[in-house]
């Protein structure tokens, strides 16, 4: 989602990624301390409870929205003192502490709760898109650009830019590229700009 970090956008980014992977509950959720995402985690992922009925006098509950069984999420604390990180602390919001406990084991890439991939991530964007970079004078004047810019960057690193980390062995014991598409399945092959800049692209209205 691109956009200024408000309850609106962590909400629509939130439902967005429930829509992109199938509604499915993920193992568990990480992010920082921001409130909002407690919130909008509750209502993608959540159903209506309704209160019994007491039998005494007064009105009875209201009916709230509780994070469905079996949804796991967990924020980092970063404690800091002269810029620098000196203590990290986490906290379960959405599960227990034994499902964390055993998201993080069956981890094929982490051992602690972290939001390093997406920080590392931002990294990246951040260096491919000149725009977003901390103390700069490439900021973005207007948002239509900035979209433009982000998606741009965004989809050139996915199909076009093969990432070391990534790479497997092929026939013959040599390396074998591969983009960030190519481990997820979309692609077989690693694109080139102008492949991919002039390949037929259909716009679909969504409901």
């Amino acid at each position: 989602m691109v956009g200024k970090r408000t309850a609106d956008v962590t909400h629509a980014l939130v439902r967005d990624f429930r829509r992109r992977t199938g509604s499915r509950v993920m193992r568990l959720m990480t992010s920082d301390e921001y409130p909002v995402y407690e919130e909008a985690i509750r209502d993608a992922y959540g159903h209506v409870v309704v209160p019994p009925r007491t039998g005494r006098p007064g009105r009875p509950r209201k009916a709230y929205t509780a994070a469905a069984p079996g949804v796991t999420y967990a924020t980092v604390h970063k404690e800091k003192e002269n810029n620098r990180v000196v203590r990290v602390r986490t906290r379960v919001v959405f599960g227990t502490v034994a499902a964390v406990a055993l998201a993080v084991a069956a981890s094929a890439v982490g051992r602690v709760v972290n939001t390093s991939f997406v920080e590392r991530h931002n990294g990246t964007d951040r260096n491919r898109c000149s725009r977003k970079a901390r103390k700069t004078y490439a900021f973005s004047k207007d948002w239509d650009l900035h979209r433009a810019a982000t998606r741009f960057s965004y989809l050139s690193y996915n199909f076009c830019w093969p990432v070391r980390t990534l790479r497997v062995r092929g026939e013959h014991g040599r390396w074998q590229k591969r983009t960030p598409a190519m481990a997820a399945g979309l692609t077989d092959h690693v694109w080139s700009v102008s492949e991919w800049v002039t390949y037929p692209a259909r716009h679909v209205q969504r409901k």
